[in-house]
Parts: C-alpha cells; sequence; structure tokens
C-alpha cells in the first residue's frame, strides 16, 4: 500500500509521502503548502490508518485557491507558492 501511494504522489509537487514507520508534523508543514501523508497498517491487523497533515492558512485555504487557479488558467501550479508564506 505505502509503495502504490508513493506511486501515485511521486510527481505531486505538494504531497510528501513519509517513510515507512513515519508519522507527520504540523510543524513540518507551517507556512507551506504541502501536505505530509503517512501510512500505517495496524499489526495483526487488516486496518490502515493515514495520517496527513497541511497548514490550514495556507494549504487549507489561500494556497489551495492559489494552487487551484494556477491550474484554472494553465500556469505552472506551483507558481506563487513555493516561497514560504509566513514569518516566525
Amino acid at each position: 500500500l505505502h509503495a502504490l501511494y508513493e506511486e501515485r504522489y511521486a510527481n505531486e509537487p505538494f504531497v510528501d509521502v513519509m517513510p515507512v514507520g513515519s508519522h507527520p508534523e504540523t510543524r513540518s508543514v507551517k507556512g507551506g503548502n504541502s501536505c505530509r501523508i503517512a501510512i500505517h497498517r495496524l499489526p495483526e491487523s487488516d486496518t490502515v490508518v493515514i495520517l496527513s497533515v497541511i497548514d490550514n492558512l495556507v494549504k487549507g485555504a489561500a494556497g489551495q485557491a492559489v494552487q487551484n487557479m494556477n491550474i484554472m488558467f494553465g500556469l505552472e501550479e506551483s507558481s506563487g507558492l513555493r516561497q514560504v508564506a509566513l514569518l516566525p
């Protein structure tokens, strides 16, 4: 399943599939337009848990709007989104 996610999101500029066994942290996406995903299968179970983190002010709001507008107007998907959006 992990390999399937890695293959699917390999060329997505704002999606990061975390290494097996890791957990995404919100501080790692602060001020950015990225989504970090971790896939975990519970031991001795068919249950899969997928964790994801985004910055709700960038990816969850304005950044997502800019990304969608870029796609709609045929621009590079990441235009205006590679810079850090917040000052610490």
